[in-house]
Parts: C-alpha cells; structure tokens; sequence
C-alpha cells in the first residue's frame, strides 16, 4: 500500500462560481460565517450554503485544505 499525498489528489477550482470565490477568499481571512453574510451582504444561512458547496465542489475535508487550495490557484495573496 502507498500513501498518495493530498496535492495529488484531483481538487480544483473550476467549478466554482464567483460568489463561491468571494466566500473562500473570506473564510482564508479567518471571517465566519456572520462577517462573511455581512461583507457579502447575504443571509448567514447562504453563507453556510456556500461553504457546503465549496466544500463539495473541491473536495477538500478541513479549512486547510480550502486555505491550501486557494494558495495554489492564486485566489489570495499571501
């Protein structure tokens, strides 16, 4: 049995629509759920429902993983 790392497992961000990007270039500055429904000016339940949809769209299972994959793909500037 071989350990794949996750880098190699197939996540993107293609899928993702633009408020989807909003709410991840949120949540990697550390905003919940009631700043981001207030920058966004969204309900806070929208907010959750895009997280959930993120979530699923990329594949990732922690917030360090969504932080990793928005690194990768540039949606921040760190």
């Amino acid at each position: 049995m071989k350990l794949v790392p996750n880098s190699s497992r197939k996540r993107s961000i293609n899928n993702l629509s633009v408020r989807e990007i909003q709410v991840v270039a949120l949540i990697v500055q550390e905003f919940n759920n009631d700043e981001i429904s207030i920058q966004l000016k969204i309900s806070k339940r929208t907010v959750e429902s895009h997280r959930k949809n993120i979530f699923k769209k990329t594949q990732v299972k922690s917030i360090v993983g969504l932080v990793v994959l928005a690194i990768k793909h540039k949606l921040v500037d760190i």
